[in-house]
């Protein structure tokens, strides 16, 4: 992996993607840090709702904005909770000065709030934190650890999500002109023009939708990674995932496979019977990996004795991933 990005200079973005519990938020950090020592300005963000770069890194960044955590290192975790209530305000103060009054009816404040709670409001906070990241050039390089849902398919495909988002919008200015004598004042005071601006906020949210899947299927500027372990869930998860990448034009970078047991645990003696067997077990499907993903594997990283939490830990991954030998199995 570091003669790739030591070779592709242009990229800009790495996304790791997976199930959850496999291991991407590690190999995150890695790579970020990695990038970091590179004298690159690097920002490794979690779209995680558990807080799961906190929990690596030993600090609590959850919802702290960009925090520095090592020289040209910093990491984010959004607050989406508080993302969707910001929003959600902003809407019902947007309604009220649309239409004059300075209490909004109940059934319309019980609709933004219902809105607040479906699953795509959470993933369109979560969209707008990273494409106005990827807007402000503030950073060299972008990390982005997706959550395991739907292998961030979902993420590049927001299309769809955001146009549920849109109509709600949409939906929510309409159910306010049924109250007709608001919406009577709202047509004296604004002749239109609340509804040109509303109309005006919904195309920025549609441009910079198209400039964030633009560069998410670019595979000049972005690396896409899978995580995976040596387990059979984990190997067919990722054969379809990879049917998924073809349908969304995105281009897999690599795999990397992660929490492998060393197999010369094996030539102890005093090796325990279950964990002789889990390590066998292992082997099996690491063959079966090198089968049918051979081609796209870049790394393989070993189970540690320990937890990879703290900056010591994140690095010495960082080491071992980066400079891969090449070998999936031992001959």
């Amino acid at each position: 992996m570091s003669s790739f990005y030591e070779d592709n200079p242009d990229l800009k973005i790495a996304v790791f993607a997976g199930k959850g519990g496999l291991g991407k938020t590690t190999c995150s950090a890695a790579l970020a840090m990695w990038l970091s020592k590179k004298k690159q300005r690097v920002l490794c963000f979690s779209t995680d709702p558990q807080a799961s770069l906190s929990d690596i890194f030993e600090k609590d960044v959850f919802g702290k904005g960009s925090v520095t955590l090592d020289k040209n290192l910093y990491v984010m975790e959004i607050d989406a909770d508080k993302r969707i209530a910001a929003f959600q305000e902003e809407v019902r103060q947007k309604i009220r000065d649309m239409y004059g009054i300075d209490e909004l009816p109940k059934e319309i404040d019980e609709y933004i709030n219902a809105a607040g709670a479906e699953p795509a409001m959470h993933e369109s906070a979560t969209y707008d934190a990273m494409a106005g990241l990827l807007a402000s050039d503030e950073y060299n390089f972008h990390v982005f650890d997706m959550p395991p849902f739907g292998h961030g398919i979902r993420i590049v495909s927001m299309a769809r999500i955001l146009d549920v988002w849109v109509e709600k919008m949409e939906e929510t200015r309409k159910k306010a002109q049924e109250y007709g004598e608001s919406a009577w004042k709202m047509q004296q005071r604004t002749s239109g023009a609340g509804q040109d601006e509303m109309l005006a906020e919904l195309l920025e949210i549609r441009k910079k939708l198209s400039f964030f899947q633009d560069i998410l299927t670019d595979n000049k500027r972005t690396a896409f990674y899978m995580v995976i372990t040596p387990e059979k869930m984990s190997i067919l998860d990722t054969e379809r995932a990879l049917k998924m990448f073809e349908q969304m034009d995105i281009t897999l970078t690599g795999v990397i496979i992660n929490q492998v047991y060393p197999k010369e645990l094996l030539q102890r003696k005093d090796l325990g019977d279950f964990l002789r067997k889990r390590i066998e077990m292992q082997q099996k499907y690491m063959n079966e990996i090198k089968d049918k993903l051979g081609k796209h594997v870049c790394a393989v990283i070993p189970m540690f004795d320990r937890e990879p939490k703290g900056l010591e830990m994140i690095q010495q991954v960082a080491d071992i991933m980066m400079n891969w030998d090449g070998k999936i199995t031992e001959e």
